[in-house]
């Protein structure tokens, strides 16, 4: 394959299915990509994945390698497999981390001792000094560690951010944030591992609107409530169902963001989300609407389509669709496979950079490259992301104590203050 870059998936559920695979098959016919692997827990979603008509039709004679093998009983797990893979692949191609929240801090810095760049899906990890960990090594090595917040990258969001930084919203002061998931997610892998200890719907999804606005305003939150509503999976087991978080800032402007895992199957969206944010200036006010989950378009089946079976949908064309094209197959549009594209796309121009560079002159190059990549801020990194972690962390220990107020400490020495004491 040349001077393309080799891609472990690791994970091989709804976000593979849905966005990534997609993404990567289209960027392998493109020329960017050379050999896909995708490693699971067992055999059970590689076979879903390699029996997916929707992404068979789409890129016709394109395949990944899986590990396990298909022909596993899906019964056996391989917990340690990806350390494995990781060891066969060459240095510096990519892995992209796709497994519920808390395996990915273990599993990011598993694949920067392999040596390889990494993509992960949102948060990157739980913990503010995990976040500074992986920044430290992945620098040190020329590694570049790119974090999937695609929201980032929807046209609407940077026209929102260049007209922020022009200041003609004024200042933000007020907000509020909505992303509802759909209930069927109660029947999924997520029955398994998004239980009241491990994650909540605030920390799952509100985190793209945390990162989001701070994407478009620049301004640090500084303290964070979260309350979370208790459930029970199919399966029994206890789970946060909705969550609703107060965050103030550090202009004392305040958001609040109310998530959940109940959008009703039945519903003609695939979910409900939004953002408004109040914004002030001399004499008068600005404000930024947006609302997510309706992008104007609407279809009526005949029959039903989708997870759900509804007949009469709200479409957004501008996340990820597979449209006709003047190739074989469908290609991927919208900001997610932007975000898809813009992570690896760094990688890829990072390698051929530095290629046939001696060791020392090519690890500086890419710590240069990286740290304009940190800079310019649009991909999110752990450099220019890092609020995230604050945030997520003083989520889950508000949460965990009904709602308390947890303060965001910057400076030398960034850290989260339960307040009042435990």
């Amino acid at each position: 394959m040349g001077n393309r870059i080799d891609i472990t998936i690791i994970g091989g559920g709804m976000i593979t299915a849905d966005l990534i695979l997609p993404s990567v098959y289209h960027l392998q016919r493109m020329g960017i990509v050379g050999d896909i692997r995708v490693c699971a827990l067992n055999s059970a979603p590689l076979k879903e994945l390699k029996d997916n008509r929707e992404i068979s039709m789409a890129f016709p004679g394109q395949d990944f390698l899986p590990h396990p093998s298909v022909n596993e009983p899906s019964s056996r797990n391989f917990p340690e497999l990806y350390k494995d893979v990781l060891a066969e692949m060459k240095p510096r191609q990519c892995v992209i981390v796709a497994v519920p929240d808390p395996l990915h801090y273990g599993m990011v810095v598993d694949a920067l001792e392999a040596d390889q760049h990494v993509l992960c899906v949102k948060p990157l990890v739980l913990k503010y000094s995990h976040s500074e960990e992986i920044k430290k090594k992945a620098f040190d090595r020329g590694l570049f560690v790119g974090v999937e917040y695609h929201k980032r990258f929807d046209r609407r969001s940077l026209l929102a951010r260049k007209h922020y930084l022009e200041g003609d919203f004024g200042e933000f002061k007020m907000g509020e944030a909505k992303m509802i998931e759909p209930y069927y997610y109660r029947f999924s892998n997520f029955q398994n591992w998004f239980t009241c200890d491990q994650t909540d719907p605030f920390v799952y999804v509100g985190c793209h609107y945390v990162d989001l606005v701070y994407f478009i305003t620049g301004v640090k939150p500084v303290e964070v409530s979260v309350a979370g509503v208790k459930g029970k999976f199919p399966n029994g087991k206890e789970g946060y169902m909705w969550a609703n978080g107060r965050i103030r800032y550090e202009n004392g402007a305040l958001l609040t963001v109310t998530d959940g895992l109940g959008y009703p199957d039945e519903g003609a969206g695939s979910n409900e989300q939004c953002l408004t944010l109040f914004c002030e200036g001399e004499g008068k006010s600005g404000m930024i609407k947006h609302n997510d989950q309706f992008r104007g378009v609407t279809h009526s089946y005949l029959e039903g389509i989708g997870t759900a079976g509804s007949h009469f949908n709200y479409i957004n064309p501008d996340f990820f669709r597979l449209v006709p094209w003047e190739g074989d197959g469908f290609k991927p549009i919208g900001y997610g496979f932007d975000s898809i594209e813009a992570n690896i796309g760094s990688m890829y121009r990072m390698e051929q950079e530095v290629s046939g560079l001696d060791d020392e002159s090519s690890l500086k190059r890419r710590q240069e490259i990286i740290a304009k990549i940190d800079n310019k801020g649009i991909i999110a990194t752990p450099a220019n992301s890092y609020i995230n972690e604050l945030v997520v962390e003083a989520a889950r220990i508000s949460i965990e104590k009904d709602g308390r107020p947890v303060g965001i400490v910057y400076g030398d020495t960034p850290h989260v203050e339960l307040e009042g004491g435990k």
